[in-house]
């Protein structure tokens, strides 16, 4: 059984808009995205899907393929979305209609966030099927299901102080408590299927190869069939915005974005140009080399631009309006203060940038 299309309406090629193009890159099904509880086929044996996410996301981009186990035909999911009411209920209006009757085989997920691994929990348990992760995904998304406190850890609030973060500020961060994660994230399976850079998963008649990219996350995959010309991306190429490259509170001393960097490297080289993309949020694509290409660009223009903007001593929150383009208010301050500090970091690793530590902040300067 291959995979319905909307409603299931017997014709899987129904365009949902003219192709487009912008900025080098072509959005073969135009600029439009699947509606409320349906599930529209892009290739032969592959289903996309839309559930809400609260912000100005809007939404994630899911994936349905057709699968079979030793328990017969079924549909392999990729990625889930966050544990919320809409995006329950949205699996739900799916299963009631295009995915009535079929069973899940395996759940997969691209990586730990919580709109990707949410409700992974939730479906393997309603359908008894494996969740396949990357083994530093999977083990990310099982602590932080589990760390929820009353207080901000005493070395999380030090790393706010060291941002620069006002006293004010860090107060009332820390009377939001710890956990948040664990609120919009089903606990997962205790175990898992684990899945690593260059293995080949046979979903269906179509063979996944697994490509991992790091940076947005430690272990992100990606899964590229390219007999298909199909690349399920995640959030490590999106067509329209720049995926969020921060310094974790887990790893205060990394170097996301030199990861982030070197995965932009690496897939220009060894991925091919052709493939269709499908990313988690925005529409499906081609024109993958030109958008890695614009999003290490992007990167590399703003860590300049960081650079001349330390030719006197910042603090890493007197650097947003250096790196973003809009205003940073509460529900992105905390995510502006880690890819800041990332960029800074950069600098440091290409020994453009030095810091200094007074009264707990950290100052930094060109040299």
């Amino acid at each position: 059984m291959s995979i319905p299309s909307a409603n299931n309406d017997p014709s899987p090629d129904r365009s949902l808009g003219a192709p487009f193009s912008h900025k080098g890159l072509t959005y073969p099904r135009g600029r439009e995205g699947p509606a409320t509880g349906e599930l529209i086929a892009l290739a032969p044996g592959v289903g996309w899907a839309r559930l809400p996410v609260p912000g100005s996301l809007r939404h994630i981009n899911v994936w349905a393929l057709d699968d079979r186990d030793a328990a017969g035909e079924g549909v392999a999911l990729v990625d889930t979305g966050m544990d919320i009411p809409a995006a329950r209920e949205e699996w739900e209006a799916i299963f009631a209609g295009p995915l009535a009757g079929r069973r899940v085989t395996r759940v997969i997920v691209t990586h730990f966030h919580p709109d990707h691994v949410g409700l992974a929990g939730w479906l393997a348990e309603r359908f008894g099927a494996p969740v396949w992760m990357t083994r530093t995904e999977w083990l990310l998304a099982r602590l932080l299901t589990a760390d929820a406190r009353d207080v901000p850890p005493a070395d999380v609030r030090a790393q706010w102080r060291l941002a620069g973060w006002e006293d004010a500020r860090i107060a009332e961060e820390t009377g939001r408590g710890w956990g948040r994660f664990a609120r919009i994230a089903s606990l997962l399976p205790s175990g898992f299927v684990r899945i690593a850079e260059g293995d080949r998963l046979r979903i269906g008649e179509r063979t996944w190869r697994v490509v991992v990219g790091s940076g947005h996350t430690p272990e992100h995959a990606c899964l590229v069939d390219e007999e298909g010309g199909l690349m399920i991306a995640g959030d490590q190429v999106l067509p329209r915005i720049t995926s969020n490259v921060s310094i974790s509170v887990s790893e205060p001393d990394g170097d996301p974005l030199g990861d982030w960097l070197a995965s932009i490297d690496r897939f220009l080289a060894t991925l091919p140009a052709d493939l269709l993309v499908l990313p988690a949020h925005g529409e499906p694509f081609t024109g993958l080399h030109i958008r890695l290409a614009a999003l290490r660009d992007g990167h590399l223009d703003r860590l300049d631009a960081l650079h001349a903007h330390l030719a006197e001593p910042r603090r890493v929150v007197d650097c947003f309006g250096i790196l973003f383009a809009r205003a940073i208010d509460e529900s992105v301050y905390g995510l502006a203060t880690g890819e800041a500090l990332a960029h800074l970091r950069r600098l440091e690793e290409d020994g453009r940038a030095s810091r200094t530590v007074s009264d707990g902040v950290a100052w930094f300067r060109a040299t």
